[in-house]
C-alpha cells in the first residue's frame, strides 16, 4: 500500500493544502463516472487522484482567482 505524505502531494502543487484541494476535487469528479462491478478491490477514489497528481503526468490544473463581492 502506498502511502501519500504532504511533501509528496507538495512537489506536484504549490503547496500541501492545494495539493489535497485538487485531489479531493479530482476524487469528486472521478466519483460521478459509472465504476467497474467486476473489480472487487478496486482503490479508493481519494488514492487514485493522489496517485494521479503524484505521478509523473500529474492532473492538470488551473487557480482560479476569487471574484469580490
Amino acid at each position: 500500500m502506498q502511502v501519500y505524505t504532504p511533501a509528496d502531494v507538495a512537489k506536484r502543487a504549490a503547496n500541501k493544502y492545494l495539493g489535497v484541494l485538487i485531489a479531493a476535487k479530482y476524487s469528486r469528479l472521478l466519483n460521478e463516472f459509472p465504476r467497474m462491478s467486476s473489480d472487487v478491490r478496486e482503490k479508493k477514489l481519494t488514492t487514485r487522484s493522489l496517485e494521479e497528481l503524484t505521478s509523473e503526468d500529474g492532473i492538470q490544473y488551473r487557480v482560479v482567482p476569487r471574484r469580490g463581492r
